[in-house]
């Protein structure tokens, strides 16, 4: 009977409440706190409110409602907090998260009491307070909504240094037993999908405390991070910092970089150089110490790809190829794709150096700087809003004419070489799903060694990009760039034959990229792009009155190339993971040009010509297009072992032209056009991936093979200062290049480091149905890089806290040269027969190089962080060959080999940090 009546009580207090609840009300507020607001409702209907202070927001509400009910004023006035209600009878109980059921089962008297909602609604979120560890906090996040059908939820945040506020970058964000995790991204953003209730969280990265937090989820929302520097890290070196993805990832033949990693490496003249470094990875070399660009897998120089944020840097070169233009200050890290080349870049066909530049501080003013004994650098991170937007400001530059003024060679007293470049980028978080991001660089190089020529050369670029999380699954960003890259040769001698010669290639580019979670299995990336080339390919003019050169202009070069995308990540079960990818690209050549049509049967010559096509402006020539395939597979033994496999078809509608044996800061590039078709690339990789010990070491083992298309040679004793018909001059070639690379590392520990070995083999083909247009009688010869075994040591040792001493040895076959193999008399002078070209090598390349490293003492509160570095680059003082040559002197033959530093070069630097 006793229970009869409770129920009977309840149900009346309940239908009271229920018809209060539906009776309208008409109330109105202005810019009132939520206190007064719950004041202005008792009054209005004599319900009273129950909460705790704390809960409440601070903000501010304005609302006006006639004839409406409780249930819809409160829904509407609590929708943006992380506040529910609950009526019972005449009073309010606010709740933070959590809802208040109406129905009541007990499960078990000895457990936790459960409730089961009426059926269709959701189960209510339990935990057990009891079972936590006071030492970790607790935090709720979103909260309960019963009419939500989703069962799992998105929890996203920001990793960010406790100390200024830097983002951070590659930090695990790992739940505790329960097998998932993520990692953040350059900005220091994650996002992870969590089932409701509590979980355990950890954040931890190398050189920083590892932090937990317990989170309840009750909804989608956010929770960040703060992280404490451990500065006995400090002297940790790490190239990739996600130490599984080598395992997990489906592609091979990828490389990070990241700046920490770099940090102790012996230096050149005190530079740290991130491109450098990556010369010590499997499969990336240099033709030679002063070489500027770099062969990828038997590629050439022109087939990679340097972006920084997004925007082409087409000479990524300092100081004849000794520095790299790229600030190590301003920048976050680079990836480096050498095997396969997802689907979303295209247009070159050997490797992709994706460089971004970091996140700057939104909190308080930071800096970094060196001072080397022939480069300053210096870079500012300013807040603009505070936890919203930062600009990044960033100068270096070189004082090292006095060096070259005070050798006693005379022939360089007047020498000169001098650089400098300047980076600006721009942050904003706009709001939690859209940011934008502009950056702007210019670098600048002059040299002289002979005293009549000036050569200057200048990069500029600029980059803009929006990005916008559209919904929960998909993700989207819009960028444009420009990019402009110039030289000028100017001659000024003693007689009247002055002149000023340059050379110009813009590109303008605007891109559209989607990245969409369509479901566990699938990750979609698409998009499309479309680039403008405009290219001057030279001009000469007169310098001075008295000057009696002619000027020549040569018509600009213009096309078009632009491309779609599409590749879906499928994971088809835990241990099988599939990348396939299809690009579709055109490039369209436009006028104004002048087209010559040569005799068939007929070698291009100026006698060959049989007419002359004239195109006007923006008039379509020619159109070359073609799908490009990107596949590649992973298939996972274990945990910590996989085989990955890979296929990959590529165009690129640009070329280098180049009479010089190694690349220079003077080659052109030229476009395809009628004459000269676009070059292509097939590439097939298979690897081996294993780590150990918790992922403390790597090891890996990779193989490639590559056939090349439509590459571009020059007949001997070929002509291309201002040559308007440069097919006349060329030979197309097909190339071919197959290695195997090999990575043991070690990525933590008072010792650690890398040891890499490639070997490779690079040949071309040069054959024509003309005898003259044959080189090496048509067969495949060694390319100009082709360098068989290359071996790299990178090591480094801490000492203690504060000091460490670092080594590297390379050693590299010997590249191809032609040397002379005969001689004849001709007008009473000597004269060479030269072998079949690139038949010798030059002698093999080997250095070691040496440094102690001191860090500054450890307090937190200083003005700033110094880091001393004292190296010795080439230890050995060998005298490794840049190039040989031979020249006729006085009627005699002479044989000359070049070198960068044939001496043991000692640095001092200072690194400074605020």
């Amino acid at each position: 009977m006793r229970k009869f009546i409770l129920c009977f009580f309840l149900i009346f207090l309940f239908s009271k409440g229920v018809a209060q609840k539906q009776t309208g009300i008409e109330i109105s507020y202005h810019n009132k706190d939520l206190k007064e607001v719950f004041q202005l409702i008792s009054q209005k209907t004599g319900f009273k409110f129950y909460y705790l202070k704390d809960w409440l927001p601070e903000k501010a509400f304005s609302a006006t409602y006639s004839n409406q009910t409780i249930d819809h004023i409160l829904q509407q006035l609590l929708k943006d907090t992380v506040l529910n209600y609950y009526i019972l009878d005449e009073k309010i109980i606010i709740t933070q998260n959590s809802l208040v059921f109406d129905e009541f089962f007990l499960k078990d008297t000895t457990s936790v009491t459960q409730s089961f909602p009426s059926e269709g609604d959701k189960k209510p979120i339990f935990y057990n307070e009891n079972t936590f560890d006071e030492e970790i906090i607790t935090y709720k996040i979103g909260k309960e909504d019963n009419s939500s059908r989703k069962d799992f939820f998105e929890l996203s945040g920001k990793v960010m240094n406790r100390e200024n506020g830097f983002p951070l970058n590659n930090v695990a964000v790992i739940v505790e037993g329960e097998d998932k995790g993520t990692y953040t991204n350059i900005d220091g953003t994650y996002s992870i999908s969590l089932g409701a209730g509590s979980h355990l969280i950890t954040a931890k990265s190398l050189g920083n405390d590892v932090l937990t937090k317990r989170v309840i989820i009750y909804n989608d929302g956010s929770l960040n991070f703060q992280l404490k520097e451990n500065f006995m890290e400090l002297s940790e070196v790490v190239v990739d910092m996600k130490s599984d993805r080598n395992i997990k990832d489906a592609f091979t033949g990828v490389s990070q970089i990241d700046v920490q990693s770099i940090k102790t490496m012996p230096l050149v003249l005190g530079e740290r150089d991130l491109l450098k470094a990556a010369t010590t990875l499997p499969g990336i070399s240099k033709a030679g110490e002063g070489a500027l660009g770099f062969n990828i897998r038997g590629g050439r120089e022109d087939q990679n790809l340097i972006l920084l944020d997004q925007g082409i840097i087409y000479n990524p070169n300092h100081f004849f190829g000794i520095f790299s233009a790229i600030n190590p200050f301003t920048t976050g890290g680079i990836e480096i794709y050498k095997g396969n080349i997802p689907a979303r870049y295209g247009g070159r066909l050997s490797s992709v150096f994706d460089i971004r530049t970091k996140k700057g501080n939104t909190q308080e003013l930071a800096g970094e700087g060196s001072i080397g004994p022939v480069t300053g650098n210096l870079a500012l991170e300013i807040p603009i809003k505070k936890d919203k937007s930062s600009l990044i400001l960033s100068g270096r530059a070189t004082y090292s004419d006095w060096i070259l003024k005070s050798l006693d060679e005379k022939s360089l007293s007047n020498s000169e070489a001098s650089f400098y470049d300047v980076l600006a980028n721009y942050t904003h978080q706009i709001d939690e799903k859209s940011d934008v991001s502009v950056t702007g660089y210019y670098s600048s190089d002059k040299f002289s060694i002979t005293s009549d020529s000036l050569y200057s050369y200048q990069n500029r670029m600029f980059s803009g990009t929006y990005s916008r999380k559209l919904n929960e699954d998909l993700e989207s960003s819009i960028n444009v760039s420009n990019s402009d890259y110039a030289f000028d040769i100017r001659y000024e001698s003693q007689f009247s034959d002055n002149f000023l010669n340059s050379f110009r290639i813009n590109d303008t580019k605007l891109r559209l990229d989607f990245e969409h979670d369509i479901s566990s299995a699938h990750n979609l990336n698409y998009g499309m792009s479309t680039k403008l080339y405009v290219i001057e390919p030279g001009k000469l003019e007169p310098l001075g009155q008295e000057s009696s050169i002619e000027a020549k202009y040569l018509n600009k070069e213009k096309g078009i190339e632009s491309g779609i995308y599409f590749s879906d990540e499928y994971n088809m079960s835990e241990d099988l993971l599939l990348n396939a990818g299809l690009r579709f690209s055109m490039f369209n050549v436009l006028g104004p040009d002048l087209v010559n049509h040569y005799a068939t049967g007929e070698p291009k010559t100026d006698n060959s010509v049989i007419a002359t096509s004239s195109f006007d402006n923006n008039e379509f020539i020619k159109t070359y297009s073609g799908l490009e395939y990107r596949f590649a597979a992973r298939y996972k033994f274990a945990d910590d072992f996989s085989l990955k496999g890979g296929y990959n078809s590529m165009m690129q509608y640009i070329h280098t032209l180049s009479n010089n044996t190694l690349v220079s800061p003077t080659d052109i590039y030229k476009l395809s056009d009628t004459h000269i078709k676009p070059q292509k690339a097939q590439q097939f990789s298979l690897g081996l991936f294993k780590n150990f010990n918790d992922n403390q070491y790597e090891i890996s083992l990779e193989g490639y093979f590559k056939l090349t298309d439509n590459l571009i040679d020059f007949k001997t004793g070929a002509a291309l200062f201002l040559n308007e018909f440069i097919e006349t001059e060329t030979i197309p070639g097909n190339g071919q290049s197959y290695g195997g690379e090999f990575l043991l590392k070690k990525n933590s520990g008072d010792l650690n480091g890398w040891l890499s070995y490639t070997y490779s083999r690079s040949f071309i083909k040069l054959d024509s149905e003309f005898q003259s247009r044959r080189v090496n009688m048509g067969e495949f010869f060694p390319s100009n890089f082709d360098k068989p075994h290359d071996f790299s040591a990178v090591l480094n040792y801490k000492i203690t806290k504060r000091f460490s001493f670092s080594a590297n040895f390379l050693y590299q076959t010997g590249r191809p040269v032609t040397y002379p193999i005969g001689k004849y008399e001709y007008n009473n002078s000597e004269y060479v027969v030269y072998s079949d070209r690139n038949k010798f090598r030059i002698p093999d390349y080997y250095r070691l190089d040496l440094s102690f490293n001191a860090e500054g003492n450890h307090k937190i509160e200083k003005l700033a962080h110094s880091f001393w570095s004292i190296s010795i680059y080439n230890v050995l003082g060998r005298n490794n060959p840049f190039s040989v040559y031979f020249v006729t002197k006085d009627g005699q033959i002479e044989a000359y080999q070049s070198s960068i530093f044939a001496v043991p070069v000692p640095t001092i630097t200072y690194n400074f940090k605020f």
